[in-house]
């Protein structure tokens, strides 16, 4: 159990920072085929919804990018237990559209199954968002 949980752990980890560098294709290996990701959130915020597969994630990148500039992005905390990979942390981002800054906590879960990213459900305050994105 101890291996399984370095292993899902070390693959997160892999995966945030291919994404902070900007490196979707070392952040494609990372993921399962069938991978999902999910951004709980409301209609208006544009990269709300669910994405399959590696195309998806990439898409559900994508909209942020065209939807947002990152203006910061930190991780303050990793806890992971066997499969199950939570990230806690924080951002900021300048809409496009308006100009507004959104800054956020946020929650992500990941699940990791044979070394490879098989979901992710991420939460955050997404009623403030949605109130800027509408501005």
């Amino acid at each position: 159990m101890v291996q399984e949980t370095k292993q899902a752990l070390n693959v997160v980890q892999e995966m945030l920072a291919a994404f902070g560098k900007g490196d979707l294709e070392t952040l494609k290996q990372t993921l399962s085929e069938d991978t999902v990701w999910v951004y709980y959130g409301v209609d208006g915020i544009p990269y709300n919804g669910t994405y399959e597969g590696k195309d998806g994630v990439i898409r559900f990148i994508a909209n942020i990018i065209s939807n947002v500039d990152i203006l910061d992005f930190q991780v303050s905390k990793i806890v992971a237990d066997q499969n199950t990979v939570i990230v806690l942390g924080s951002e900021k981002q300048r809409i496009k559209s308006n100009n507004e800054v959104l800054e956020q906590k946020w929650v992500q879960v990941y699940t990791v199954e044979n070394n490879l990213i098989t979901r992710l459900d991420e939460f955050a305050n997404t009623a403030f968002a949605l109130r800027l994105f509408q501005k």
